[in-house]
């Protein structure tokens, strides 16, 4: 019964650690980052879609076995390091891109976007085109 209670109790705690922005909270965020505002729609959009604006989320396994990390849901495949994936670019680790503090998940978003632009994420392809943005309001 003691375990028990311990697992709860570490489940809550991990739970508890995990930051969920509203959408606002995600712009004002998002521009205190440095990202362009002609591409705040787009990337409230992907970070919805893709991670529900939550920060400790590991996403997959994708077809490729590859897993996706944090609030901008970034693949181990290519852009971070995790296990036996020979990705890299953003030199960090996987497990960093799933921090509260989203200035390194950020960085490697800025790479992302620089060498790929946001085609690189498919769930913008699948959900975030032009007439299908969001209206921030914020």
């Amino acid at each position: 019964m003691a375990r028990l209670a311990l697992l709860i109790f570490l489940c809550f705690i991990s739970t508890s650690l995990a930051k969920t922005f509203s959408k606002c909270e995600l712009v004002y965020e998002l521009r205190r980052q440095g990202f362009p505002e002609h591409l705040m729609k787009d990337l409230v959009c992907l970070i919805g879609e893709s991670s529900s604006y939550r920060t400790h989320v590991i996403g997959g396994p994708d077809p490729d076995g590859s897993y996706n990390y944090g609030l901008f849901q970034i693949n181990n495949f290519y852009w971070c390091s995790s296990g036996p994936y020979p990705g890299n670019i953003c030199n960090v680790r996987c497990e960093d891109l799933r921090s509260d503090d989203i200035t390194v998940a950020s960085n490697c978003a800025k790479i992302i976007l620089n060498t790929r632009g946001l085609q690189a994420w498919v769930a913008w392809e699948k959900f975030c085109k032009p007439d299908r943005l969001p209206e921030l309001g914020c």
